[in-house]
């Protein structure tokens, strides 16, 4: 399947996004349970924190969308969450906080 330019954007930051999780510390090599990611709440809030509803669910749906050659969400808005819940982790967490605007922005069609 070939991918259209904003189809590429999205990968790449897809990509971008999973290698600083990696460099950072924040991607888990074991995924949590089936019943822990089967959660209806937003972002899973009640199973999962929000670095792994960021790798398992967000990352995970975003590149089945993209392989299916499916339609993606019209808008998104994770970057302030971000902000939110990564503020009082030991890391350095601003290289995936742009990141994550720069997601939201190419989505949402605000580039």
């Amino acid at each position: 399947m070939t991918l259209s330019p904003h189809h590429h954007r999205i990968a790449d930051l897809l990509r971008a996004i999973e290698a600083e999780m990696r460099r950072i510390g924040l991607w888990e090599e074991l995924a949590p349970s089936p019943a822990a990611l089967a959660s209806t709440l937003p972002f899973c809030y009640d199973t999962l924190q929000f670095a792994q509803w960021l790798q398992w669910v967000f990352l995970a749906r975003m590149r089945a969308l993209l392989q299916a050659g499916a339609a993606l969400p019209a808008a998104c808005d994770i970057q302030p969450l971000a902000e939110h819940s990564f503020a009082e982790l030991p890391q350095d967490t601003a290289r995936l906080l742009t990141l994550l605007g720069e997601i939201d922005r190419a989505i949402s069609g605000k580039q």
